[in-house]
């Protein structure tokens, strides 16, 4: 019995031993897991990127960025058909209420920074567009369109056409031939408006003949 206990207080001593005569570095090093290991144990690194590697990143980020952007606003061959439709639905309702003094379809087509430039350089708010077409002081007698172009550039779009018109204003009659350009923008909810439109008046040489003969006594 006494043998028995003898060898079990060496066999102590000795696991005492062993584990007290660890060396540090076969005990887990990190600081996250804290457990003993019988095998040296790779200590944890921290990976420290070069300026060179930073600005690598970032611009490999804001190259995901652009892309992703460009993909969100990109149109499907369908879409765009589609949508070039409905743009051409919309001038034809713009010209509609022109003609018509149509108060409500213009509200409507027209969005609420709407700018204009008319074609004697003129700035024109929606509010005084609106005005002129409740007053009557602009009176379109016809409105004809041709080379009619159409543009997208994710939610913009832009349209430039040719425009034969008869109407009167204050300052008298500016019956003749146009080219304008309407900007569209889509909102959150999928509606197209204007946001823009500017014109200009096309002087041919009967226009400048006609000027040469009223100047002559």
């Amino acid at each position: 019995m006494r043998e028995r206990l003898s060898g079990l207080k060496l066999l102590n001593r000795r696991s005492s031993t062993k584990v007290s005569s660890l060396h540090p570095a076969f005990i887990d090093p990190c600081p996250v897991s804290g457990l003993l290991s019988v095998s040296p144990m790779r200590k944890c690194r921290q990976t420290h990127l070069g300026p060179s590697n930073r600005r690598l990143a970032a611009g490999l980020v804001l190259l995901l960025g652009l892309v992703t952007a460009v993909s969100a606003g990109a149109m499907g061959i369908s879409e765009r058909h589609e949508t070039r439709h409905q743009i051409d639905d919309l001038e034809d309702q713009w010209r509609e209420s022109i003609l018509t003094r149509n108060v409500a379809a213009a509200d409507r087509l027209l969005s609420e920074d709407f700018m204009a430039i008319t074609a004697n350089g003129m700035l024109q708010s929606k509010e005084e567009t609106m005005a002129n077409l409740r007053n009557g002081q602009v009176q379109f007698k016809s409105i004809d369109i041709t080379d009619r172009k159409v543009r997208f550039y994710g939610m913009t779009a832009i349209v430039t056409s040719r425009a034969a018109v008869e109407g009167a204003g204050p300052n008298g009659d500016f019956s003749g031939n146009y080219r304008y350009t309407h900007v569209y923008a889509r909102d959150a909810k999928g509606v197209w408006r204007i946001v823009s439109f500017e014109a200009s008046r096309i002087h041919d040489v009967h226009d400048k003949d006609r000027k040469e003969q009223d100047r002559q006594p």
